[in-house]
């Protein structure tokens, strides 16, 4: 391990079977974190977890569903369980907007939208908070989108929950930055992940419009977006609170 700044903390990181998420875990481990990775994926959490205990790092897969709040209280107790305290939270999980106008989109998208990508957020800090308080204090990083901070049309659903972050982000650090838990999040551009690539269903025509939307004239990887929210958890951004950090290759400074 080159670098063993989180030596002796615990890490949640939400939506980590892949991507983003996938990243971030590997790199909080790297620098000497225990970190659960969660998933509703199981599969692709262990698959997470295989690389991290490869690299020498300390990691456990849990299954969670980030709608339910029950799924999520399981998910923090079972931190507490297997590590015995927490840290630092990277809430991470999404799912892909639906390409559809408000008048077209199914009520259920909307809802499936909101309650993965807002209420999984606001479920998660519900419960994760309090095990940071008995601790002293702590980090966490939502991750909202390029999308939380412009509009997009025909992607309602994802716009309005990734707004929604930001501003539960705001809330919750003034509530709880004076208990010592710094509360931040991220605004990545495209990044590659499994659901970009089926997205762009392997089209180079595709790939390259979306690229195209990012002046820096590319997609990002995964790391690039995970680099910063690892950094937000660090004692080097220890006066960073409430922040919506924008990571993007300048998508929305257009």
């Amino acid at each position: 391990m080159h670098n063993e700044e989180f030596t002796g903390r615990v890490a949640i990181v939400t939506g980590a079977a892949g991507g983003i998420g996938r990243e971030s875990a590997r790199l909080f481990a790297e620098r000497g974190a225990s970190v659960i990775v969660a998933d509703i994926n199981l599969a692709g959490a262990q698959d997470t977890v295989d690389i991290i205990t490869a690299g020498g790092g300390a990691a456990t897969a849990v299954r969670v569903d980030v709608a339910s709040a029950v799924s999520v209280k399981e998910m923090v107790a079972a931190t507490i369980a297997t590590y015995g305290r927490l840290d630092i939270a990277h809430n991470n999980a999404g799912i892909k907007g639906a390409d559809e106008t408000i008048v077209d989109m199914p009520e259920e998208v909307w809802h499936a939208g909101i309650s993965i990508m807002l209420d999984g957020v606001f479920f998660c800090m519900k419960h994760e908070i309090p095990e940071m308080l008995k601790v002293g204090g702590g980090a966490i990083i939502n991750t909202s989108s390029g999308a939380g901070l412009i509009g997009v049309a025909r992607f309602s659903n994802y716009v309005a929950a990734k707004h929604g972050v930001i501003g539960l982000t705001k809330a919750a650090a003034l509530e709880y930055i004076t208990q010592g838990i710094r509360i931040n999040a991220i605004c990545p551009g495209t990044a590659r992940s499994q659901m970009v690539e089926e997205w762009m269903q392997g089209s180079a025509e595709a790939e390259a419009s979306v690229a195209a939307l990012h002046p820096i004239g590319r997609i990002a990887g995964p790391e690039e977006i995970a680099e910063a929210a690892v950094w937000l958890a660090s004692d080097a951004a220890s006066f960073v609170v409430g922040t919506a950090m924008s990571v993007d290759g300048g998508y929305t400074t257009l």
